[in-house]
């Protein structure tokens, strides 16, 4: 089993107050849970307006299905017009490391 994970920081555009920006990462998150089939949620940054955290954890039973779905993950977050991708932050581990 292979467990993967990719946080993205994201400059938000023109938004000024929280409820402007749950409407800009609403349907993000939606297109990311449907294209990429993962586990997605803001993950920090939750009280600015201006800057979000956004987190995909993906299971897999391979390494190469886990790799395509965070590659995935992060062409959709970077060809967003609406959002700037400041970074992206993956890990990956087999379930029996220690």
């Amino acid at each position: 089993m292979w467990i993967g994970w990719i946080e993205f920081d994201l400059l938000l555009g023109d938004v000024h107050s929280l409820k402007g920006k749950r409407a800009v990462l609403r349907p993000i998150l939606a297109e990311l849970r449907r294209a990429t089939e993962a586990s997605v949620a803001e993950v920090g940054d939750q009280d600015l307006h201006r800057r979000a955290a956004v987190g995909v954890g993906v299971v897999a039973s391979g390494a190469d299905r886990v790799t395509e779905v965070l590659d995935r993950a992060e062409r959709l977050m970077a060809a967003r017009p609406d959002v700037t991708l400041l970074s992206a932050r993956r890990r990956m581990r087999r379930g029996d490391d220690d």
